[in-house]
């Protein structure tokens, strides 16, 4: 497949990219270049193959979903600037 630079200009336009006629037979080089690159990979036999995301197949590790209060709330407010009765004090924004 060949694009020329009418459908460069039109695929530009779909993209909203504006591309000034000057830089459009450079583009065209590429696009041109890009499009036999992926004509060259559809010709790989894949059959049998499994599609993967990365170069190890393992499963992340998972903590168990448990709600907890954080266990001690004065080791929680023990670096805070300020806390009163248990809770963080922030200065007021709004007036």
């Amino acid at each position: 497949m060949s694009l020329d630079q009418k459908q460069v200009k039109h695929i530009a336009t779909l993209a909203r990219i504006r591309v000034e006629d000057a830089e459009l037979p450079g583009l065209v080089n590429e696009l041109n270049g890009i499009m036999t690159w992926i004509e060259q990979l559809n010709e790989v036999d894949v059959t049998g193959v499994e599609p993967m995301a990365g170069v190890q197949s393992r499963a992340l590790p998972r903590r168990a979903d448990v709600i907890n209060d954080g266990g001690d709330p004065e080791k929680v407010l023990k670096n805070a600037p300020d806390a009163t009765h248990g809770f963080f004090v922030v200065p007021k924004v709004v007036e």
